[in-house]
């Protein structure tokens, strides 16, 4: 799976170790989730990853262990 993953991006295998990327922006001296709308292209494509490693898992699942992993979020 990480072979595979990196080979699409490298980016990809980099969400599922370190977990989801989130932009963060400092607000009246505290550091607060940046808006949607703030991202800059290279901190949409960082949030990206997650959701393309969670793709790429799901699709390597059978039937069973699909509804199984669905069960558990």
């Amino acid at each position: 799976m990480k072979i595979f993953m990196e080979s699409i991006d490298m980016g990809i295998w980099d969400a599922v170790v370190n977990g989801t990327f989130v932009p963060m922006q400092v607000v009246k001296e505290e550091t607060v989730k940046k808006p949607c709308s703030e991202w800059s292209g290279s901190e949409k494509k960082k949030a990206q990853y997650d959701s393309l490693a969670k793709n790429i898992i799901t699709f390597a699942l059978n039937m069973d262990e699909f509804f199984r992993v669905c069960g558990k979020s």
